[in-house]
């Protein structure tokens, strides 16, 4: 059965060739709508299954307003639209349609986007339930299993992570009679690995003393309302939550969410989720949230009363529990080096959308590593063993893309002397790297668009249409919403390939992983050359966190082999940086103070766990890192290194 579809077009003309085509077609047409209080009117009578509504209208409202509306309703849609802005796009973008026809269109091209938007549509939907329906069954097995705080809250936290993205998570509770409570704060150190930030590691990455945050605690308000809080919003609580203010303070959170909710055996609990990011939380976050309150509560239910009143009888203190890996393998992400929180962000996208179809669209800076993630997703789908074909789209000359891309047939034209398979056919049941998407003509954008919506190319020359099953994975540099604008890239195609879009940090926003990169170039370049040189000098280092990046993990990487070659000792004591301005340099110092400690920690943690702990002795942390026992177990205190900590 067609679905029923309602026309929301304020122009007769197009409103009517649209229902035309559709109804030839099989569809079921409620009406046509030509502002948004009819098109309102009509989907309270008619219900339609689908909308194909244009962005411009007459009168107030616009078919932005309107698709707000169809989204919360969750009723699929389509934009129609001639042209557009910058900011118009990025308005439409945050409504999620399910396609974008750019007039004018020919059928094909309308019944092709309707299509896949019913496919899109219905699989977004089994998706998100088989997703949260397994979510759901890992905290029933988290709450039969054998286990005590330290297994429980932490298995909680690696399941919730793939579905609720958190950067912290403070769990909190108490006896309902009582005014005291108790709580555990897990930070994120790994792609499934949490940190415990207990009182004395929070008293020396905040620089304030323990009986300070002590008193913060006694005044701190415990969250009774399921809420989530962004920005500005988030920094209101801080009166009444002053440990937010200093979570917010010394990890730098913008936005926070939380759940709380009352156990079988009468103690109240407070799950509490904290994000880097201003705008990370939304109404789907805490829906999701209440339809998991049961499995939650069962898993808090299944924690021994021994172990809650032990937790509970020194007030108020962070119960230290070790750092936990998580116990089931990692994904492979190959080379992608670095645990920064944004980076981090991309390893949980990269994980979601690896294992489906979906076309990606890879966004960021020159050098910021956009192929070494297209390795990743490719490697970590169902696809990995066929055919990843990689393709710089600004490489190949405009006469030959086509060519390049879907073959030709001999004598096709001049010069043509051998059939040539084109690189989407050789990507057959594989994954194809559109870099540099940006760079493409627009002539050959038309082009493309058909092949992703029809899945079909045609060799030049050829008469026969060839079916392929191709995964995209589109990569540029370039503000594509910006091309869009100024006419260079069509509408419809950007569309089309930002259905999964992941932006790429440049490397001044993941300073943390400046020096495990820097190391990994050392050894791959050291190993290359024939040198043995051990390290880089604390200088170095300093001025490398200090440094701008302009050209990002590719500008590193340069920069450590010249230094490689240049090196006349065994530590790398200069590094060539270009001139920082002045106008700037205050501020990237700054930048630099309030991540050394950070930094710091996180280079001990990777030489002690590469030493599986020792810290005396023959190849033991302290020789490597080159200064006495002593002094490593004084930084380790101070930087609230356990030895539990190390696996």
């Amino acid at each position: 059965m067609k679905e029923k579809i309602l026309i929301v077009e304020d122009q007769f003309v197009e409103a009517d060739y649209l229902r035309l085509m559709l109804t030839q077609a099989g569809y079921i047409i409620t009406g046509i709508a030509r502002s948004v209080s009819q098109a309102e009117q009509l989907i309270k009578s008619e219900k339609p299954d689908f909308v194909l509504v244009d962005i411009f209208l007459k009168g107030k409202q616009t078919g932005i307003d309107l698709a707000k509306q169809l989204s919360a309703d969750n009723i699929p849609f389509v934009y129609l639209s001639a042209n557009s802005d910058e900011e118009v796009l990025n308005a439409a973008k945050t409504t999620e349609p399910y396609g974008f026809l750019v007039k004018p269109f020919r059928e094909k091209d309308l019944l092709v986007a309707l299509e896949i938007a019913h496919y899109r549509h219905k699989h977004n939907q089994e998706s998100k339930w088989r997703s949260e329906k397994q979510l759901t069954k890992d905290l029933y097995t988290i709450e039969k299993e054998e286990g005590n705080w330290n297994t429980k809250v932490i298995e909680t936290a690696k399941v919730l992570q793939k579905h609720l993205p958190f950067d912290c998570v403070d769990v909190k509770f108490k006896p309902l009679e009582s005014r005291h409570y108790s709580g555990f704060a897990f930070m994120r150190a790994g792609f499934s690995e949490y940190q415990t930030i207990d009182l004395n590691s929070l008293s020396n990455m905040s620089g304030r003393p323990m009986e300070e945050i002590k008193d913060l605690l006694e005044h701190n308000s415990i969250d009774n309302t399921a809420k989530w809080y962004n920005g500005d919003d988030f920094k209101k609580l801080f009166p009444v939550h002053p440990m937010k203010a200093l979570f917010a303070k010394v990890f730098g959170f913008s936005s926070n969410i939380v759940l709380p909710f009352i156990t079988s055996d009468s103690y109240m609990f407070s799950l509490s989720f904290f994000r880097r990011l201003e705008e990370g939380y939304n109404a789907e976050h805490l829906d999701l949230l209440f339809r998991l309150q049961q499995p939650l509560i069962a898993v808090m239910n299944s924690i021994s009363a021994n172990e809650k009143r032990s937790a509970l009888s020194i007030h108020h203190e962070l119960t230290s529990i070790p750092h936990r890996k998580a116990p089931d393998p990692n994904p492979d992400f190959g080379t992608i080096i670095g645990k920064s929180p944004a980076l981090l962000n991309v390893m949980d996208l990269i994980e979601q959308v690896a294992y489906s179809d979906t076309s990606v669209l890879l966004l960021g800076e020159s050098g910021t590593g956009k192929e070494k993630i297209a390795d990743a997703i490719h490697n970590l789908s169902p696809r990995k063993n066929k055919s990843f074909i990689k393709v710089n789209c600004a490489a190949l000359p405009p006469t030959l893309i086509e060519s390049e891309l879907f073959g030709h047939e001999k004598g096709a034209f001049t010069g043509a002397n051998d059939k040539r398979i084109g690189k989407f056919e050789k990507a057959d049941h594989g994954t194809i790297l559109l870099d540099e998407i940006g760079e493409m003509p627009l002539e050959l954008q038309v082009k493309l668009l058909r092949v992703l919506q029809e899945k079909e190319i045609e060799r030049i020359g050829g008469r026969d249409t060839l079916k392929i099953n191709v995964r995209i994975i589109a990569a540029t540099n370039k503000n594509l919403e910006k091309e869009v604008a100024e006419g260079r890239f069509r509408l419809d195609l950007y569309y089309r390939l930002n259905v999964f879009p992941v932006r790429l940090p440049p490397l001044r926003e993941r300073k943390e992983d400046i020096p495990a990169l820097a190391y990994h170039f050392m050894n791959y370049y050291n190993h290359k050359s024939g040198k043995k040189i051990s390290g880089i000098s604390d200088n170095v280092l300093k001025s490398m966190m200090a440094y701008h990046w302009p050209g990002n993990i590719r500008e590193l990487e340069h920069l450590v082999e010249r230094s490689i070659l240049l090196a006349r000792g065994s530590l790398i004591e200069e590094i060539q940086l270009p001139a920082i301005p002045k106008t700037s340099a205050a501020g990237i110092e700054s930048s630099y103070i309030k991540t050394i400690h950070e930094n710091e920690r996180d280079y001990i943690i990777s030489i002690l766990k590469k030493c599986n702990g020792r810290i005396w002795g023959a190849g033991a942390a302290a020789e490597i890192l080159n200064i006495p026992p002593s002094t490593l177990k004084s930084k380790m205190k101070k930087l609230g290194i356990k030895k539990e900590f190390i696996p």
